[in-house]
């Protein structure tokens, strides 16, 4: 009997874990942001993550050593390919779920309020309608001035211009003087048009 109590709690546990990440995954980060390889990606690190905590949360097992795994099954994507920040906060959520969820000993009631409570609040700071004004863009230039690497506010104008957008920030990520390329994170609000109207 003991066995079926502790198979339906973790039954329990994993169906929370998986109706909150596939909304947070599916209904919330790919209807935004239309990622499909990222989603797929972060929707089985958190079923790998949960199987892989769920066992070992039934052993004696450190805490140190369980937030060492944590961190390292954050950081094996992360280090295989670069993917934006957006995407990084998103895939850090699936796994956080799949720790939430895992752990023995957390009443259900608490993780489904801290499920609850994260999503709504995922839902909201990334809701379009929050920050509406303002984008993140990576462009890179074919040509590089030289002068304006020491002038922000110039180079700020002439990445205005060239983009047809009105740059709000940027950073230059990356210089490359044989190819004549620069890499540049630029943050604009909305075209030059609109505000010319």
């Amino acid at each position: 009997m003991i066995l079926f109590a502790d198979l339906g709690d973790l039954g329990l546990r994993f169906g929370i874990n998986a109706v909150a990440m596939a909304t947070l995954i599916f209904g919330i980060y790919y209807r935004r942001h239309g990622d499909r390889t990222l989603a797929t990606t972060a929707g089985m690190f958190n079923i790998f993550a949960f199987a892989v905590l769920g066992k070992l949360s039934s052993v004696d097992f450190g805490l140190g050593a369980g937030f060492g795994l944590f961190a390292i099954l954050s950081l094996f994507n992360l280090r295989s390919e670069q993917i934006g920040r957006i995407e990084i906060a998103y895939f850090f959520g699936a796994i956080a779920i799949a720790v939430i969820c895992s752990l023995e000993g957390v009443p259900i009631g608490n993780i489904l309020a801290i499920s609850a409570l994260t999503l709504v609040s995922v839902y909201v700071i990334d809701h379009p309608a929050l920050l509406r004004g303002s984008r993140a863009i990576k462009v890179t230039l074919d040509r590089i001035d030289s002068h304006l690497l020491a002038e922000p506010e110039t180079m700020k104008s002439v990445l205005t211009e060239r983009l047809g957008v009105i740059v709000t920030s940027y950073e230059i990520e990356s210089v490359n003087y044989v190819n004549e390329l620069a890499v540049i994170n630029l943050t604009y609000t909305k075209s030059l048009r609109e505000a010319r109207r």
